[in-house]
């Protein structure tokens, strides 16, 4: 996890993880808490405090670097209630399939996460090792500055696909994550039937989009393979934040991350060419390595995902941040519901007419 002290209050952006003093997002009673469980996991001394900077940016987790004697420390503790505007709430059990997520796909793909150093699950809480942003930017950030990497994309894309292989039709995984109801509550009720809600005239078509993912067990998925959860090291991206973890449907983590790429040039439209380029090598990468079934079908069902997952970004319980003029959020609503209704059963069909309706 990485991060960069700021003065109390001052963040980079709700989506990238700056740092701030302790007491301007941690309370003295969370502060404790994360203590005891750092002292459980044996990462510091029975008598030992070490000093906390809050990471802020995410709204589902207490995110704290601590300085302690053996070095700094990364630790998390999911919340029961996300810091979002709407009633939204979770199941803090997702903290411990974060940690089993990042196990696996550690030995996966080494280097590709951080490195566990404990696990408390009185506090459900974990440690993981503190990665230098210097060396380990957030991809978001590059994106929105306008270090746009193709290679990047293209790393990420065999790298989520290599997990997913990994774990195909892998029966103990599917048993240990087998986490339909938490993934309901974290992503299809708060996206997809959130936004079935707002628009009563094309529920079905979002409700079939619920139907279907939630059927799909195939590998294990991430649930939140978003830019701003990807860091971009030395060796290649590093996946953070796996709180979604579930035996489910790769498409859906294969949607999330392009959803992003399409957002993005709305974001910042003179980048919207660079976008559309990682958008195509993170798909091509992806499908490439993706042997567990048959490409057109993964692609079909991510093809058809993307809408929803465009419209929720807008109008489901978790819109990001940057879109805010409504004529930005009307597009993407407008070229969302068209699809859901119209859907392509190819990526980049999809985005070839984003493109198009982004010149007109």
């Amino acid at each position: 996890m990485t991060g960069r002290p700021t003065q109390a209050g001052v963040t980079r952006g709700a989506d990238d993880f700056a740092l701030a003093p302790m007491d301007a997002v941690i309370d003295a009673a969370q502060a404790a808490e994360l203590v005891a469980a750092l002292r459980r996991m044996r990462l510091v001394e029975p008598d030992e405090t070490p000093p906390l900077w809050a990471l802020t940016g995410g709204v589902a987790s207490i995110i704290a670097l601590a300085h302690t004697a053996r070095g700094p420390v990364c630790v998390k503790r999911a919340l029961a209630k996300l810091k979002v505007e709407a009633e939204w709430f979770a199941p803090v059990a997702r903290n411990r399939a974060e940690v089993g997520w990042m196990r696996i796909a550690g030995r996966v793909a080494p280097g590709a996460v951080p490195r566990i150093l404990g696990e408390d699950a009185a506090a459900m809480a974990f440690a993981m090792e503190w990665l230098e942003p210097q060396v380990y930017p957030v991809w978001k950030t590059l994106l929105r500055d306008g270090i746009v990497d193709v290679a990047t994309a293209a790393a990420v894309g065999s790298a989520l696909a290599a997990i997913h292989a990994a774990t195909a039709n892998d029966t103990e995984v599917a048993r240990s994550f087998a986490h339909d109801d938490a993934f309901h509550a974290i992503r299809l009720e708060p996206y997809l039937e959130t936004s079935a809600r707002a628009h009563p005239a094309h529920a079905a078509a979002l409700r079939e989009l619920i139907a279907v993912t939630a059927a799909t067990k195939l590998v294990l998925v991430h649930g939140d393979v978003s830019p701003k959860n990807i860091l971009v090291g030395p060796a290649g991206p590093v996946f953070l934040d796996a709180e979604c973890a579930w035996y489910g449907d790769p498409a859906f983590d294969l949607a999330f991350c392009l959803n992003h790429l399409l957002l993005k040039g709305v974001w910042r439209p003179a980048f919207t060419t660079a976008y559309l380029a990682c958008f195509d090598s993170l798909a091509d990468a992806y499908l490439a390595r993706a042997e567990w079934e048959a490409r057109e079908a993964v692609e079909r069902r991510a093809a058809r995902l993307l809408p929803g997952l465009l419209l929720a970004r807008v109008d489901g319980k978790s819109p990001v941040e940057y879109l805010t003029a409504p004529e930005d959020k009307d597009r993407v609503r407008r070229f969302a519901l068209r699809h859901l209704e119209q859907p392509v059963s190819r990526l980049g069909e999809l985005r070839s007419r984003w493109a198009q309706e982004g010149r007109t």
